[in-house]
């Protein structure tokens, strides 16, 4: 029995019959639909039917989180947040951004293949066409099999073959005496000084052009410099200029304005529950604007969203004026 197949049966408790049907139809079984961006245009979203999710988590259990990854790599790691992200950058001057388009489609089973012969991830060359059928998500009218948005398997998978490409452009950027992170298809380079990133965007279009796998190109609309004299955002976070990792007066805004609306009894069940989720979200993020808040609004006021209640009579703040919100995404 292959090491691939034998890892599947002994986890799952299926048989091997039953675990081999799974993965030879598993590129076929996805419920694709779309949902809107946020700055326009739609994403393709491929959910794998739930026996092959099943198995795909047990890949990522077994195998693929034994697979090492890049330090650059800040997406889709256990301990690691889009804080974590734009921290890395706080200190620097001006950041240069970029963003792969077609980022997860882009990668193909031909690239997992590729690197399971270069590293010697197995020792059957069949778990290679097996473990490939099994993560990877064939279109309805291509033959290609490609990565899927929306396979629990496609984030790691991601990171691992993006591995070499993060090594050389660390390398290659240090040089220069700028800091690189890749959180998913978002690039981020920063430096002390603006000169030091002018050769930035040829090294990396370089650097593109020869690593043979995976085969990505840059989206071209999505090119960003930023000097400190303008906001410097990254992954959703502001770089503020005392060095921290800041919300943004935008987001902060809109958190106060939904908390009184809260203290208001304005916010409907689901509005409440995105408040809370907020909440959470400000505390992984700036834990001291929480604690501003707790201030203002009383610690039963905040564990009451936390649990997602409605609010107790007579807990606004008095004098606070209407001030009129939207959620942020």
């Amino acid at each position: 029995m292959s090491d691939v197949v034998q890892a599947l049966v002994a986890a799952s408790g299926l048989s091997e019959r039953d675990v081999r049907t799974i993965i030879a139809t598993a590129p076929s079984r996805y419920k694709t639909y779309s949902i809107p961006k946020r700055r326009g245009g739609e994403r393709i979203i491929s959910q794998p039917a739930r026996e092959v999710k099943f198995l795909q988590r047990i890949i990522v259990e077994e195998i693929l989180s034994r697979l090492p990854v890049h330090d650059a790599a800040m997406a889709y790691r256990e301990g690691r947040s889009i804080r974590d992200n734009a921290a890395v950058h706080a200190g620097g001057g001006a950041i240069l951004k970029f963003d792969f388009a077609d980022f997860f489609p882009s990668i193909k089973a031909d690239d997992w293949a590729a690197y399971c012969r270069r590293h010697s991830v197995f020792k059957d060359v069949d778990d290679i066409r097996l473990s490939a059928n099994l993560l990877f998500r064939r279109t309805k009218y291509g033959s290609v099999l490609r990565l899927a948005i929306g396979a629990p398997s496609s984030p790691h998978l991601s990171n691992i073959l993006m591995r070499e490409f993060d090594q050389r452009v660390t390398e290659a950027v240090a040089k220069e005496k700028v800091k690189y992170t890749r959180y998913a298809d978002d690039l981020t380079f920063s430096a002390k000084r603006a000169h030091n990133l002018i050769g930035i965007e040829r090294v990396l279009r370089r650097i593109i052009r020869e690593v043979a796998s995976p085969h990505l190109r840059l989206n071209e609309d999505k090119t960003v410099l930023a000097t400190r004299k303008y906001r410097r955002v990254v992954t959703g976070l502001v770089l503020a200029d005392d060095g921290k990792v800041s919300l943004g007066r935008d987001r902060k805004r809109d958190i106060r304005a939904a908390l009184h609306h809260y203290a208001l009894g304005q916010l409907n069940g689901h509005e409440t529950a995105r408040l809370s989720g907020l909440l959470a979200f400000v505390n992984a993020i700036e834990p001291e604007f929480l604690e501003r808040l707790v201030d203002k609004y009383g610690p039963a006021v905040i564990e009451r969203i936390k649990a997602r209640l409605p609010p107790t009579a007579n807990c606004q703040q008095p004098h606070d004026p209407i001030i009129e919100f939207k959620f942020r995404e």
